[in-house]
């Protein structure tokens, strides 16, 4: 490792290894004379001087890249493509000649980037459904326990820990249905030519238009693609790079409401995410647990989402059939993108891993449950005294005075909440200490919060794990 120059927090902190391989030079590089061999194979097979053994020998050396001599070229030649192309040629002489036959350098170029977003896309996928299953299982344990329910952060009504679960593992859901439909409908450039017209090809095959489109179907086929893009300039539209970062920015926004609510809830005591046996929490204050993993999750989904408009202005500024003022700011950003949501889904397993993960106060929770709840009971009280036959307005008047009088208590003197003392000693309630004590009890006001989870783990969850599985993805952390 170099201590005197940078180096991406991606690779040495937060993305999996996984992730960094698929952005890696091996990986771009052997893409491209995937491609290449693709490529003469097909114009062998639709009749063109391209012979078995050429293509043989370009296959038997994918992987035996000499780095050092494209390097060599490239500083000669100032392009990549070609750099790598005579580079190539260097160890297949055989070959040589026919490398790169009626190509341009968005053949390799944009076909690679289409071939890495795919595979960068499937294991976001497989990352993303494992973290809604740890999540659906999250909400399944405690989907009756239940817990202040919010408005403008400020106590409203009761839910349940279990049915706020299920509103993060919702937006992961609508994530997962974005991330398919972008995976499914992703198409490969193909093999288009200088401008997107295919002269070149008509050129080789000399006019046979049936054969320059067979070897678009070939290449794709080979690559693992059902199709081509049917249009083009020189480059696929890069409104694709942005459709596929939207899909990232989707889950990175989901991951951040996520994360910032557990923060909260550990703000409150409530729950608090993994915390190790010598991990520190503050160089100064020793006592403090803090949500360092939730903390990472929001301050990475920031950079994901504001990301996103990179490949949005690369996109909405591109002249004509191209300008290259796309390739820099691409192979950064859309690289960071999937770097950046790795590491997001990578710290997701963590914390909502079933036996490592979240622990849940149940008592603290209670607690500060049956501090609100007398506010909150108010309205059945005032119900159940109507039916024995108050007025509603007197009853309303006096819950409204009361209500001032225990909260002052509460604010101002700092003592319990006293609402439910004062209630019961007011006889025109008509209510007794049995029939408080039975109104009082949380689980009453937890509405369907056990039904929703349940059925939207059936309706919902089980489809999605059904079809798809669960991997045995474990969390990749660094630090």
């Amino acid at each position: 490792m170099s201590t005197q120059s940078y180096e991406s927090p991606f690779c040495t902190r937060y993305a999996s290894r996984e992730m960094q391989y698929l952005f890696s030079a091996d990986k771009k590089f052997t893409t491209w004379r995937k491609l290449w061999v693709a490529l003469a194979r097909a114009e062998m097979q639709l009749g063109l001087p391209v012979t078995q053994a050429q293509v043989d020998e370009l296959e038997a050396n994918i992987e035996n890249i000499d780095y050092a001599a494209a390097a060599e070229f490239e500083k000669e030649r100032r392009h990549d493509v070609m750099a790598h192309v005579l580079a190539y040629g260097k160890i297949c002489p055989n070959a040589a000649g026919i490398i790169h036959l009626g190509a341009t350098s968005c053949y390799v170029g944009d076909n690679t980037d289409i071939i890495i977003m795919r595979d960068a896309l499937q294991v976001i996928k497989r990352k993303l459904i494992k973290v809604i299953s740890q999540l659906a299982k999250f909400a399944d344990k405690y989907k009756a326990l239940p817990c202040l329910a919010y408005t403008h952060l400020q106590p409203a009504q009761l839910t349940t820990i279990g049915k706020r679960a299920t509103l993060w593992c919702n937006e992961l859901l609508m994530d997962l249905e974005d991330l398919d439909h972008r995976l499914h409908s992703l198409k490969l450039l193909g093999s288009k030519g200088t401008t997107g017209t295919q002269a070149s090809f008509m050129e080789l095959f000399e006019g046979d238009t049936d054969k320059v489109k067979e070897l678009e179907t070939r290449i794709a086929k080979e690559m693992g693609f059902d199709a081509v893009v049917p249009v083009s300039g020189q480059t696929y539209s890069r409104k694709i790079d942005y459709q596929v970062c939207s899909v990232l920015a989707g889950i990175a926004q989901s991951a951040s409401k996520f994360s910032n609510d557990i923060r909260l809830m550990q703000s409150f005591k409530e729950m608090e995410e993994p915390f190790e046996k010598n991990q520190i929490g503050s160089s100064a204050m020793a006592y403090k647990r803090n949500p360092m993993r939730d903390e990472r999750i929001t301050s990475l989904a920031r950079y994901v989402m504001c990301d996103v408009l990179n490949p949005a202005f690369t996109a909405g500024t591109q002249w004509f059939e191209r300008t290259l003022d796309d390739s820099a700011n691409k192979r950064i950003s859309v690289a960071e993108a999937f770097l950046g949501t790795d590491a997001i889904l990578n710290i997701m397993l963590n914390v909502t891993d079933p036996e490592c993960g979240f622990v849940v106060y149940e008592k603290i929770i209670r607690r500060r449950v049956m501090a609100e709840l007398p506010f909150m009971a108010t309205e059945n009280i005032m119900m159940d005294a109507v039916k024995k036959g108050g007025n509603r307005q007197e009853l309303h008047e006096k819950i409204r005075q009361y209500s001032i009088q225990a909260g002052k208590r509460v604010k101002e003197e700092g003592l319990d909440n006293n609402l439910c003392e004062l209630i019961l000693a007011d006889p025109i309630f008509q209510i007794t200490p049995e029939e408080m004590e039975h109104i009082m009890k949380p689980e009453n006001f937890i509405g369907r919060c056990p039904q929703q989870v349940e059925e939207f783990i059936a309706n919902c969850v089980q489809p999605v794990l059904d079809a798809n599985g669960v991997s045995d993805d474990k969390a990749e952390i660094s630090v």
